[in-house]
């Protein structure tokens, strides 16, 4: 069955989850792993929803513009609080404390994106536009930064430096990488 752009940010939703629960339920290593994926995923998914998904929202669906930044809004604060969790150490309390509220939040963004927009990208596209979304989408995540970057607060933002930001991160996740081993 072929994916449409709908699905493939439904399935990371799902992806989302899990790791969520993930860094949650472990400890030490294995949670500093978790959340290190989580991070990535949460990183490229939403720089690919800002670049991608915002504008098809604002074009193509009813009160687009307040929906689209309503959800910016939500996303730049998450931005926020990851880099804040990105410097502390997983086995403080700050940590688990901070955590479990930026989880409840990232709940919260997945459930508004998933009843406010959502069902109203696949209403407003043909199943041609749908597919285009999800190639446009794993296109940008390719090329989307690995870490936050909270001073992106912007889709324009996020054009201009996601690419300069990308770079700069998947070196810094390769000299972390080799440092560790």
């Amino acid at each position: 069955m072929t994916q449409d752009g709908i699905d493939f940010l439904l399935d990371q939703h799902q992806q989302v989850e899990k790791l969520l629960d993930q860094v949650k339920n472990s400890v030490g290593e294995a949670r500093q792993a978790s959340f290190d994926e989580l991070r990535q995923l949460l990183a490229t998914h939403e720089a690919a929803e800002e670049l991608i998904l915002r504008p098809v929202t604002r074009r193509s669906v009813e009160g687009g513009d307040e929906i689209a930044d309503a959800r910016i809004a939500e996303e730049n604060q998450a931005k926020d609080v990851l880099s804040q969790l990105e410097k502390l150490d997983v086995a403080s309390v700050e940590f688990t404390t901070t955590f479990e509220t930026f989880a409840a939040d990232v709940q919260k963004h997945a459930h508004n994106e998933e009843t406010y927009e959502f069902p109203s990208i696949r209403a407003s596209q043909d199943s041609e536009d749908l597919a285009r979304l999800e190639t446009a989408l794993a296109t940008a995540e390719k090329v989307a930064p690995t870490h936050p970057h909270p001073s992106a607060r912007s889709t324009t933002a996020t054009a201009v430096l996601g690419p300069f930001a990308a770079l700069l991160d998947k070196a810094r996740d390769a000299i972390g990488k080799a440092t560790s081993d």
